[in-house]
């Protein structure tokens, strides 16, 4: 039986990946999205993850047409990367809303009929540098760092209820994100990574399509790297 299934940040880079994959399992996927248009072949819902009346609006619209979402992946992030000390305190704080709090946004929302199901998937999309650290990127580090401490503890208070949590940390994929760094950027990305080359988004969607599976029925709580080794000892 179809699972439904709601991705965050859905139209583009990994959290589409992650949408055909879980579509490709045989899920019903509803994916959310800020701007553009929403991707062919998946319920589609426009939605601003800084704001709790559109997140509560995309359920509701996610739920009428496929049912009490059981898995959801906070997916949906931005970057604004500037050294600390040139760093506005609306670039980090806009960082911090959108990944984070937006994450806390959409899993209270998904946890309401997960609790009455007794049963559901939360898988949240981190990043290696949550970890490792990366200059420039105090806020995205710190946003997708607050994200496992926000996983595990959310992991402990829902585990005696069959729903897992679970931290995805991928390191540099190939996206429009990446898209923007020069030939000489990207070359000494690849020297830095231990399998020497960038991720295709679809390594990363099929780890989330794992954990969402029955076959990760007893991992919670995890932060699974999906990085090439880049970030080995964190």
């Amino acid at each position: 039986m179809a699972r439904s299934v709601l991705v965050t940040g859905g139209n583009r880079g990994i959290g589409l990946s992650v949408a055909r994959e879980l579509a490709a399992a045989g899920d019903a996927v509803a994916v959310t999205y800020r701007s553009g248009e929403p991707p062919e072949g998946l319920f589609g819902v426009r939605c601003d993850v800084t704001s709790t009346a559109d997140v509560e609006a995309a359920f509701d619209k996610v739920e009428a047409e496929h049912g009490p979402v059981e898995v959801v992946v906070a997916n949906a992030g931005i970057t604004k990367d500037t050294l600390l000390p040139m760093m506005k305190e609306e670039t980090f704080t806009d960082v911090i809303d959108t990944n984070l709090t937006g994450a806390y946004r959409v899993a209270k929302r998904a946890v309401r009929p997960m609790l009455r199901l007794r049963r559901g998937r939360i898988i949240l999309i981190s990043s290696v540098v949550a970890l490792s650290g990366s200059a420039g990127q105090t806020n995205y580090a710190a946003s997708k760092a607050g994200m496992v401490g926000f996983g595990r503890s959310l992991a402990r208070e829902l585990g005696s209820r069959g729903i897992t949590v679970n931290v995805v940390a991928p390191g540099f994929v190939e996206t429009d994100m990446t898209a923007v760094l020069d030939e000489a950027q990207h070359e000494a990305i690849r020297k830095s990574i231990p399998l020497g080359r960038q991720a295709k988004a679809e390594e990363v969607a099929r780890v989330v399509r794992f954990l969402a599976s029955e076959d990760a029925s007893y991992i919670t709580g995890a932060v699974i790297p999906v990085d090439g080794g880049l970030g080995m000892g964190h």
